[in-house]
Formats: C-alpha cells, structure tokens, sequence
C-alpha cells in the first residue's frame, strides 16, 4: 500500500501546467521577513502628504492599513502562495524630505512550514499603491520602484540578508548567528562501524561544523563502539575533565539490542531532562512518521547539558534545527542555576 503522504498522479494525457509545492513534511517554524520599496512625487504633493492636506485625507495612515491587508490577501492574489497563520504585520512609512520619496517597510511574521516574504512584499505593494491612489489628483507624475526583499529569517535557510544591503538600523537588530558563542561544547559518536573504521563518520563532523558555526568552542570529540561501559566512561571523563556547557552524543539511541546511549545516560545523569527528548521526538514527527521509536532524552553530568542525538547525519541535521532556536538561551538559563562557576 503507498504511503498516505504520496501524492496521488491522475490518468491523464496532460500533466498540470501548475501545482502547488507540497510542505507537508516540512516543519513548521517561526518565519519573518522584511520589505521596502518606494514611491517618489513632486515637492508640492509631497508636502501635501507630510502634513495630512490631501483631498481624500491622511494618506499615510490610509496605506498602513493598506499594506497589512495587502499582506493578509496574498494568497489570493498569488496563485501558487500557500495560506499562511500570519501573526503579525506592520508597516512603516519613512518620509525622505531631500528626495520627496517616501519608503514602506512591512514586516510579516508567521509560525508557518513556509517563508512569509511574499507576504511582506504584497503588503510594501498595497500600500504603495494606496498612497499612489491617494496622491495622483495632486500629482500624477508619481514613480514606484525600489520594492526587494531586505531580511528573512527562518526555515532551513537561517537567515538571508540582501546583498546590496540593508539599513544599519536593521541590522543591528539582527541576531549575529552565534548562539553557542563563547560555550564549550564536546562531541562523543557511538557507532561500531565508525569506530572500526569500516564506515566514515559523518555526524560527527557535521555536528562539529555546525557548533563552530554557532562559536561554540570544541573541547572534545572522540567515536568510540556502542559499548556501555565505555560510553559511560567517556561521558563522564569529559565532563568531569572538560566541563563543557553542552556535550552531544550521537548514536546508539534506537530500539535495538545495542543502542544504549540513553540507558547510560540516565545512570550517569544527576537529573534527567525528559522534556529535550520529548520536544525532539514531537518535532521531528514532521519528517518521519517513525520519530516516536528513538530514545533520544537528555541529561546533567554535574554542570554539563550532555543530550543524545540520533547517529544518521539527516536525523543530527534535523535535530539540530529543532534545539537551534533556544538552545543557547536554555543554556545560559542553566548556568544560573548554580552552574555559571563551574565553566
């Protein structure tokens, strides 16, 4: 029988012209995006608007309202937008008195599977176009132009930053990608192949880029066989020698015989962090209908966080996207527990 998430093809000569992209499998994350664009007039229209004088009244107020409906109804302009839980839209008009232009920002922001930067560019259009409606009695020479996606943030992709820049006022708002930045962190593979040497490890080495990335300081990385005694051994020689903030050990968390990371995790452990096991399975449902059969969990080994990750490099990926928002943060929330000394 196929799969339920399969998509079904229909028996006909002609394939569709068009389909929707299928994020089905994809998990939903908090989205953002930021747009601009620009509408230039005459100095005398331009007057007319900074001060609320035009016949059909207060334009710029008129295109706030504009713009955050404009972003509301892209899906039914846009054939191919998916409809988003927009949780917020707001936009802001800055006025350019040297060039008598005004620029529209509009931020949308979505809890969503998609990015919401098509919804930030229809709500700068919908109201630029209302300050165009509302001007052209006064002005009819007026120029739209300068609409580009400025920052998105969210999804796989992290965060994209247009390359022809954006203000400083908005990128000194921007998270800097660090969010391990001055921690240590440890790297421990439990694999019997790679530890022989029969299979390269690869979740180890994406797990180390990816905590250098962060600004995480490696203190130590080590593969060693799906064997407890030495999993218990070497878990808590680092700890007890290193004391990183965060050691991950990846592998050895499934249903077999071998896979015992979690049972020695929770020997060790001085008290058990349950709720990262739970989180990781919950969201990793979105990739895998079978996330519910590993044990990932996590535990304290005195002041370090030591969380069991998954041994394929896609399930480490995947995992890691799910912690990356807040794992920083929970670790800074732990060092004032009591643990900020003991770095």
């Amino acid at each position: 029988m196929a799969k339920l998430d399969n998509m079904i093809e229909f028996p006909m000569a002609n394939k569709p012209n068009f389909k929707m992209i299928d994020v089905g499998r994809k998990r939903p994350t908090r989205r953002k995006a930021i747009a601009v664009g620009t509408i230039k007039m005459g100095k005398e229209a331009y007057e007319h608007v900074k001060c609320k004088t035009l016949p059909k009244g207060d334009v710029l107020a008129l295109a706030e309202v504009a713009g955050i409906n404009g972003a509301k109804k892209t899906p039914d302009m846009i054939p191919m937008c998916h409809t988003l839980p927009l949780d917020q839209v707001t936009i802001h008009c800055a006025l350019n008195d040297e060039s008598n232009s005004i620029d529209i920002y509009c931020q949308a922001i979505a809890f969503a599977k998609t990015g919401v930067e098509m919804e930030a560019i229809a709500g700068v259009n919908n109201a630029l176009l209302t300050i165009w409606d509302l001007t052209k009695g006064v002005d009819p020479n007026l120029e739209i132009g300068g609409i580009k996606l400025l920052v998105k943030i969210g999804g796989k992709s992290g965060v994209y930053i247009n390359p022809n820049g954006i203000p400083d006022w908005l990128r000194d708002q921007l998270p800097d990608g660090k969010s391990l930045k001055g921690k240590k962190a440890a790297l421990l593979v439990m694999s019997d192949r790679a530890a022989s040497g029969k299979y390269k490890d690869e979740s180890g080495t994406i797990l180390k880029e990816i905590l250098e990335t962060q600004g995480a300081n490696i203190v130590a990385q080590n593969i060693i066989p799906d064997d407890a005694k030495q999993i218990e051994e070497n878990i808590l020689a680092i700890c007890h020698k290193y004391k990183p903030e965060l050691l991950i050990a990846s592998g050895g968390t499934g249903p077999g015989p071998r896979d015992v990371t979690p049972d020695i995790l929770e020997k060790i452990s001085d008290r058990m962090m349950h709720g990262l096991g739970d989180i990781l399975r919950s969201e990793s449902l979105h990739y895998t209908d079978t996330a519910w059969l590993s044990r990932m969990t996590a535990g304290m080994v005195g002041s370090t966080l030591v969380i069991a990750f998954p041994g394929s490099p896609k399930a480490v990926k995947e995992c890691w996207d799910i912690l990356e928002p807040f794992l920083g943060d929970a670790l800074n929330k732990i060092a004032k527990q009591g643990f900020g000394c003991c770095g």
